[in-house]
């Protein structure tokens, strides 16, 4: 069944939001804007349908393990009691001194959300520096709930993140039916995929400091990034 829907400056013309002292000019550019941001979210749920619709994805037939905080885990032991699984793979491999901070900020915003997010699917953080290193470090954040686990001998990471081994970050979703795992599907928007002037980003955003910043006159900037810590605490 289709759903017809209604044009998106017809909705935005029933708005009757105003504030102190606006000019006509600001509300009229504001509906202008409303009629847009509609249409976005219109966008957003149609790529979440078509992603929903994917065919299904290539079968898992590796016996992929990590090292967990309480001892080797396969892949499948990561699903727990769900059908679906998030891996994130995050920037911090033997090589580097501390993790990343965007994959430190991303991993933090979702630190609260556990408990909502594990209501429906299986949630687990991967990276390559050993098991101890990823505990230490998540125990400096202050994390208890994030579950991280070591992908020591590099396997998954070079077939499902970087072929390569590079230490770069990946979102990769998979999907448990009658026994059999699959590649659900995975962020492909990489430096090659980028808009000029960007950096590479995903859409919609997955850390809400983003999307919360593109809401501000000053945006996100084009050379400010997230840092582990800040002078001061501020």
């Amino acid at each position: 069944m289709t759903t017809t829907l209604i044009p998106a400056t017809e909705l935005a013309a029933r708005n009757h939001a105003s504030f102190p002292n606006e000019s006509d000019d600001y509300r009229q550019a504001r509906n202008a804007l409303l009629a847009e941001e509609i249409e976005l979210r219109r966008h957003i749920e149609r790529v979440a349908e078509l992603r929903r619709q994917l065919p299904p994805g290539g079968e898992v037939t590796k016996d992929y393990r990590f090292e967990g905080e309480n001892g080797p885990v396969t892949l499948a032991d990561l699903f727990g009691g769900k059908d679906t699984l998030i891996i994130y793979s995050y920037m911090f491999g033997p090589k580097r001194e501390k993790p990343c901070p965007m994959c430190t900020s991303l991993m933090g915003a979702w630190e609260r959300k556990v408990p909502d997010i594990e209501q429906r699917v299986a949630l687990a953080l991967v990276a390559r520096s050993p098991i101890e290193r990823l505990v230490a470090a998540k125990k400096d954040r202050g994390w208890t709930q994030l579950k991280v686990y070591s992908d020591g001998d590099g396997a998954f990471t070079r077939d499902y993140v970087s072929a390569e081994d590079a230490d770069v970050p990946g979102y990769t979703v998979f999907t448990r039916r009658d026994g059999t795992i699959r590649h659900f599907w995975s962020g492909e928007m990489n430096g090659q995929v980028a808009d000029p002037g960007q950096d590479p980003r995903g859409a919609p955003d997955l850390d809400p400091l983003w999307t919360l910043l593109d809401t501000t006159p000053e945006g996100r900037g084009k050379d400010w990034y997230p840092k582990l810590e800040y002078p001061n605490g501020g």
